[in-house]
């Protein structure tokens, strides 16, 4: 089966299986470089939770053995990569809202108001560390949350230590979920699509459930 992100845009390149079987090995490699662009050069459509799935549950399944060792090592050596991938696609995000920053603040029109920058600005300093983490979960978010980072100005130290803690919980949760379903269920391998629309709702729904609050105290407040 065709990946969720492959079926809905039909590039069979987005897809794991097809990646897999076309480099092999040097799939991870692949993922590396498509993860680092989700997470820092905003294109959201990228599959980063189906990829880091993947990877675990094909080095639990034997399908990949890319660090010559132990399942185990494969593993921790993954984890290790794409954090760093991640850490470094969000540096770069940062950055470049950052160069763009001064830019967004000057246009005060019906598409880019400068309130919400400034609501924007004051919300990264309440919250800039729990919004980096948890926005590491959610597709979308997870892409453009670094930007918004950068073009807000966000202290640069509290950002690298909190994206780096976010990029860390991100991969290592969402690998090894993969790796320990992968070794108790090896059939879920040709039903990625399926776990991965199930995680995407776990993420989805409570910022659903917040959203719907947040407006339900505005109506009454109203």
């Amino acid at each position: 089966m065709a990946g969720v992100h492959a079926l809905l845009l039909g590039i069979p390149w987005m897809d794991p299986h097809w990646l897999l079987h076309h480099f092999h090995t040097e799939f991870v490699w692949v993922s590396l470089v498509i993860v680092f662009v989700e997470c820092g050069l905003f294109f959201p459509f990228l599959p980063g939770d189906t990829l880091l799935f993947s990877v675990g549950l094909f080095i639990a399944t034997n399908e990949l053995n890319f660090a010559a060792g132990p399942n185990a090592v494969g593993l921790t050596v993954a984890c290790l990569l794409f954090a760093l991938a991640a850490f470094l696609g969000n540096v770069a995000g940062y950055e470049i809202g950052r160069r763009i920053g001064p830019a967004v603040r000057r246009f005060d029109n019906r598409v880019v108001r400068r309130k919400h920058i400034d609501s924007t600005v004051e919300f990264f300093e309440k919250h800039g560390g729990q919004a980096l983490v948890i926005g590491r979960f959610v597709p979308f978010v997870r892409t453009y949350v670094t930007l918004v980072a950068g073009v807000s100005e966000m202290n640069r130290v509290r950002f690298w230590l909190w994206s780096a803690v976010g990029a860390v919980g991100w991969v290592v949760v969402i690998t090894c979920l993969g790796f320990f379903l992968g070794r108790t269920f090896p059939w879920l391998s040709d039903k990625i699509d399926w776990v991965i629309l199930g995680l995407l709702l776990v993420t989805v729904i409570p910022i659903v459930l917040e959203w719907w609050r947040q407006r339900r105290r505005q109506e009454v407040t109203s």
